[in-house]
């Protein structure tokens, strides 16, 4: 396949670059792979070298991942797009589908899963770490409990911000983030605020801690 595929690595962390390069090299995977810090420079690279896969961090700096995604398939470059995240959550990973990813890959997973991964979206598949039971991520089913999960309520953008408010970010740097207004953020604000049924942020960070939705 390296003779067919180029793929950009997008991930904040110098060594999560290289690492991955290193393991897309062995495989033989890629022909060119270019790799970047943060999302301004995942769209240069994209628009000017046409990589036909992305793997992006859910992390990345600059633009929130999920309205990068949306801004890449503006571009019109054509590439696949995999998003990979430390965290996995079952919301997550369809807000990233929603969004116009190709697929949803986990951090922890391992090296064989990667090469699984990026050839099953490169072949024009969706992709789901298998560990997220990839049926539940489309139907909204938990096996674990048969009540709505309150986040599932949220719309995407609505969503979104609930992300960057529980990261700490405020409203007016979530409007940069998100190219949105903030008035238009916080009226998203209120929306999210009163579908969860919890009106400050400290009352969010609690919520989101309690189900693994951030990291403490």
């Amino acid at each position: 396949m390296e003779s067919e595929t180029s793929l950009l690595i997008a991930d904040e962390l110098g060594l999560v670059r290289d690492g991955i390069a290193q393991i897309c090299h062995t495989a033989g995977w890629a022909r060119r792979i270019f790799t970047c810090a943060d999302a301004a420079s995942a769209l240069e690279i994209v628009s000017a070298e046409r990589p036909s896969m992305a793997l992006i961090d859910f992390q990345l700096p600059g633009v929130f991942s999920l309205e990068l995604v949306r801004q890449l398939r503006e571009t019109g470059a054509g590439a696949r797009i995999l998003i990979m995240s430390a965290r996995g959550d079952r919301k997550l990973a369809l807000e990233t589908l929603r969004a116009g990813a190709n697929g949803f890959f986990l951090k922890s997973s391992l090296a064989a899963e990667l090469i699984e991964a990026l050839n099953r979206v490169h072949a024009g598949s969706l992709y789901v770490s298998p560990v997220l039971q990839f049926e539940k991520v489309f139907t909204g089913t938990s096996r674990d409990n048969d009540r709505a999960d309150p986040v599932d309520q949220l719309s995407s953008r609505e969503y979104q911000v609930f992300q960057l408010l529980i990261e700490g970010n405020r409203p007016k740097d979530i409007a940069t983030r998100l190219s949105l207004s903030p008035k238009t953020v916080d009226t998203y604000r209120a929306s999210l605020m009163r579908k969860l049924d919890i009106y400050d942020l400290p009352g969010l960070v609690k919520f989101a801690i309690q189900r693994d939705l951030i990291t403490t």
